[in-house]
C-alpha cells in the first residue's frame, strides 16, 4: 500500500498530516473515485489492484462525509481538489473487466499465473518500501544466522499481511515457506535501489545542469563508502538537493577516480557533461584520494569547476583537508568534544561553571563564551579562536568530571572525560591549535561572508586577492610568525602545567631520543610551515577565476543592481556562461535591459534581496537568458541553501547518526533519505522481473525461492 496521496500534486505529507482512505471494493464507486482524482496510471488498475495499493486523503472529501475521523460513509466520493474534477475531454472511460467483483479474494482466482506472481512481489516491495521509509531495518531485531529470516521486521509484516487476508501472499507462503530468504530480500534490495535512483537522475537531468557533492567517508558493515549528492533548479526554480547513493572506496590513486567515474556515468546514468561544479567534504587522512578524484573529474570534464561546499564552515574544510598529525589529533578531539557535551545538559553546565572560574571579572566576555558552548562551537567558522579561549576551563571541566568526587557520572561518562583530558594536555595538541587559530583568522572573514547573505557573499569576491596576499606575507616570513605562534603556545602550556616535548609518536618513528630535536624547529617544520602552504594552495585552487565570475554573478540580485547602480553590469563574469544559455547572442542587451529594469527604486518599494527572491520572480521568465544564469548560480555548492530545500543532507545526518551500525545499508539509506521521490511498485516488479529473466538466460542468476513464471 502507498501511505500518502495518489491525487497528483497533492501538498499532504508529514507536514500537513491527513487521515488516508482506502479505494472503495465496489467498481462502480472506485471508478468514480478514478475519474475524480485524474490520475492516468490508475485507469487500468483494478479495483481489488486499488483497493489494495492506492490511498486518498481527507482533504479531497467533504467533512459531511466522515463518519469519523478515520472513516467514511459507505457512499462518499471525493469532490475537492485543485485542478478541474472532470477531464476536459469527458469522464475517464474504464473498461471493467466481467470477473473483478467486489472483493480481493474473487478478484485474485481469475489473475494468470503470470498476474498472480506479479501481485505478490508488489506486496513484497510495498513492504520493504514501507520499511525502508521509515528507517526500520528489514532483518532486525532477529541476527538473521538461520538461512530464513526468522523473527525479522519483513518476516514479521509479511506475516501481518497473510492475517489480514492477502489472498496471492497466502497462496505463494503456502507453497514455499522460504519465501523470505535473504537471498531474494537481497534481490528486492538492490531492484529498490536501481528504480529509486534511475527516477532521481532522470529528475535531476530534466532539469537541466547541475552540481557533483561528496561528503566525508562512512564505514557501512565493515567497507568505505564515497556518499554522493547532486545540487540543481527544479521546475519551480527552487536551488535543491538531492542523495544519489554510495560510491565503494577502494583502490587508490587514479584507479579508484576511474572506478567511481565509471560507477556514475555508466551503472548510475549520469550525464556529466551536464555538471557544471563540484565540492568534496574530506578528512586529512582520505584528502589525498579525494583530490585524485576531483582532479580526474575535472580533467574528463573542465566545466565542473572546484567550489566550497556549504555544508562545512570554510575553515574546518580548510583543517580537514591536512594529513598532519597535530591538525587531526585537534579535529578528532573536536569530535570527542561534541560527543561527550551532547550526553547531558549537567555536562554543558560544568563547563559554564569552569569558564566562570577562569573570567571572574570579565562577566560580559563569560556570558559570550557561555552562550558559544551552549552549542556546536566545535563546528563554528571561529572554532579554533573559541578553544584558545576556554581551553583551560576544558580542561578543568574535563578533569572535574573524570575526578567524580561526587559520584554524579557514570563509568562511560568519565572514561569519555579522561581520554579528553589527555588530549587537551599535549603539547602538540595545544601548538596545533594555536597555529590553526592564527592561521585561518586570515580566512575568517571571507569563510564568513561568502557563506553568508548573497550581498555578503558578492562583497567576499572582493576581497580574496587581499587574503592572498596576507598569507604570502606570513609564508615569506614564516620564522618570524612561527616564533610568535611558538611563545603564545608555550605560555598557555606553562599555565596549563602541560610539558613543552616533541610527540613521541615521531620520535619513535625516527628512532631518537628526547631532546634529540628541539620543539620549535620540529614544529616549524612539521606544523607551521605545511599548515601556511596548505591553506594558501586550497584557497587558490577552490576560489578559481571561474568560481569568482560565478559568485560575482549574485550582482544580478535586483537588491544588488539598486545598490550599486552607479557602477557597470558585470557583463565579462556573466560571459563564463554563454555557452550554457538559451541565446548568447542577446545576452549583452537583455543584460542592459535587467540592470535599467531594478537600477531605480520607488517609493516605499522592495526588490529580491536573494538569490531565491529572485527566482521566484514573476518577470524573469520575460529574460531567458538572465533566468539561465540565475539558474547556474544556484547550484553553486558555495551557496547555503534556504530552509526546506536542505533536507537531503540533514536525513543523511540522521541516518547515518541514528541507525545502528550493523543495520546500516547502503541501498536502504537511500530509500530511507528519497521517501517523497514517488515510488512506482510496478515498475520496480517489471525491473525486478527483466532482470531475473536476464539472469536466468545468462545460468548465472541465485537460485530464487520462487519461479519465475515462464521460465
Amino acid at each position: 500500500m502507498q501511505n500518502h496521496c495518489a491525487v497528483p500534486n497533492c501538498t499532504s505529507g508529514k507536514s500537513d498530516p491527513q487521515p488516508l482512505f482506502r479505494f472503495p471494493h465496489d467498481p462502480e464507486r472506485s471508478k468514480k473515485w478514478v475519474e475524480k482524482c485524474q490520475k492516468q496510471d490508475l485507469i487500468d488498475k483494478s479495483p481489488g489492484q486499488l483497493y489494495r495499493y492506492y490511498r486518498l486523503c481527507g482533504k479531497h472529501f467533504e467533512t459531511s462525509l466522515n463518519a469519523q475521523s478515520t472513516v467514511l460513509k459507505d457512499d462518499a466520493i471525493p469532490t475537492i481538489f485543485d485542478v478541474p474534477s472532470q477531464p476536459q475531454n469527458g469522464p475517464v472511460k474504464r473498461k471493467i473487466k466481467p470477473s473483478e467483483a467486489d472483493t480481493d479474494q474473487t478478484h485474485v482466482q481469475t489473475l494468470t499465473e503470470e498476474e498472480e506472481y506479479k501481485e505478490y512481489l508488489k506486496s513484497l516491495f510495498e513492504v520493504l518500501v514501507l520499511l525502508g521509509e521509515q528507517s526500520i531495518p528489514p532483518t532486525g531485531p532477529g541476527d538473521d544466522k538461520q538461512d530464513g529470516l526468522g523473527s525479522s521486521n519483513f518476516q514479521a509484516l509479511l506475516e501481518y499481511r497473510l492475517t489480514c487476508g492477502d489472498e496471492v501472499l497466502k497462496k505463494r507462503h503456502d507453497v514455499n515457506k522460504e519465501c523470505c530468504s535473504p537471498a531474494l530480500l537481497n534481490q528486492l534490495i538492490e531492484v529498490s535501489e536501481k528504480c529509486i535512483r534511475s527516477k532521481l537522475v532522470e529528475e535531476v537531468q530534466q532539469n537541466g545542469y547541475f552540481s557533483l557533492l561528496t561528503d566525508d567517508l562512512v564505514k557501512i558493515l565493515g567497507e568505505w563508502y564515497l556518499p554522493v549528492f547532486l545540487r540543481y533548479v527544479d521546475q519551480s526554480n527552487c536551488p535543491r538537493e538531492r542523495f544519489l547513493g554510495f560510491l565503494s572506496f577502494e583502490g587508490d590513486g587514479d584507479a579508484l577516480a576511474e572506478t567511481l567515474l565509471s560507477e556514475i556515468t555508466e551503472k548510475w546514468g549520469l550525464d556529466m557533461e551536464q555538471c557544471r561544479a563540484q565540492a568534496h567534504s574530506c578528512t586529512g587522512t582520505h584528502f589525498g584520494k579525494i583530490k585524485t578524484v576531483a582532479a580526474k573529474l575535472t580533467e574528463r570534464f573542465p566545466m565542473a569547476v572546484l567550489t566550497q561546499r556549504s555544508t562545512r564552515t570554510l575553515n574546518l574544510s580548510l583543517a580537514n583537508g591536512m594529513a598532519l598529525s597535530g591538525v587531526q589529533l585537534v579535529l578528532s578531539t573536536f569530535k570527542k568534544i561534541e560527543s561527550f557535551f551532547s550526553q547531558s545538559p549537567l555536562l554543558v553546565s560544568e563547563l559554564e561553571h569552569a569558564i566562570s572560574i577562569f573570567y571572574p571579572d570579565k562577566e560580559e566576555k563569560a556570558k559570550e563564551l557561555k552562550e558559544i558552548c551552549g552549542a556546536s562551537w566545535t563546528r563554528r567558522n571561529d572554532a579554533f579562536e573559541v578553544t584558545v579561549e576556554i581551553l583551560e576551563a576544558l580542561l578543568l571541566c574535563v578533569d572535574s568530571v573524570h575526578d567524580n568526587e561526587d559520584m554524579r557520572w557514570n563509568d562511560q561518562i568519565t572514561h569519555n572525560a579522561l581520554e579528553i583530558s589527555k588530549a587537551l594536555a599535549d603539547f602538540e595538541f595545544v601548538m596545533a591549535l594555536i597555529v590553526l587559530k592564527n592561521t585561518l583568522t586570515l580566512t575568517h572573514a571571507f569563510g564568513k561572508n561568502v557563506q553568508g547573505q548573497t550581498a555578503d557573499a558578492h562583497f567576499a569576491t572582493t576581497s580574496l586577492k587581499a587574503v592572498l596576499h596576507t598569507l604570502k606575507e606570513v609564508s615569506d616570513n614564516i620564522d618570524v610568525y612561527h616564533e610568535f605562534w611558538t611563545d603564545e603556545a608555550v605560555n598557555l602550556a606553562t599555565a596549563m602545567e602541560i610539558p613543552v616535548k616533541v610527540p613521541r609518536s615521531f620520535l619513535r618513528k625516527h628512532q631518537l631520543e628526547s631532546g634529540a630535536m628541539r620543539p620549535d624547529s620540529h614544529y616549524k617544520e612539521h606544523l607551521s610551515v605545511p599548515v601556511v602552504e596548505h591553506i594558501i594552495r586550497e584557497m587558490t585552487e577552490i576560489f578559481c577565476e571561474d568560481h569568482l565570475k560565478v559568485l560575482r554573478c549574485l550582482s544580478l540580485v535586483p537588491t544588488l543592481i539598486e545598490q550599486n547602480k552607479s557602477t557597470k553590469p558585470e557583463e565579462e563574469s556573466v560571459q563564463v556562461f554563454k555557452n550554457d544559455i538559451p541565446n548568447a547572442g542577446t545576452l549583452s542587451a537583455e543584460l542592459h535591459c535587467w540592470w535599467v529594469k531594478w537600477s531605480k527604486k520607488g517609493k516605499g518599494e522592495t526588490f529580491p534581496s536573494t538569490l531565491n527572491e529572485t527566482l521566484q520572480l514573476s518577470d524573469v521568465k520575460f529574460f531567458p537568458n538572465m533566468l539561465a544564469v540565475l539558474r547556474l548560480i544556484g547550484i553553486l555548492p558555495t551557496l547555503a541553501l534556504e530552509d526546506g530545500c536542505d533536507v537531503a543532507y540533514k536525513r543523511f545526518q540522521l541516518y547515518m547518526e541514528n541507525t545502528p551500525d550493523k543495520f546500516k545499508s547502503k541501498s536502504l539509506a537511500l530509500l530511507n533519505m528519497n521517501y517523497d521521490v514517488g515510488l512506482d511498485l510496478d515498475l520496480m516488479v517489471e525491473v525486478y522481473m527483466k532482470t531475473q529473466s536476464t539472469a536466468v538466460t545468462d545460468n548465472s542468476c541465485i537460485s530464487l525461492c520462487v519461479p519465475i513464471p515462464g521460465t
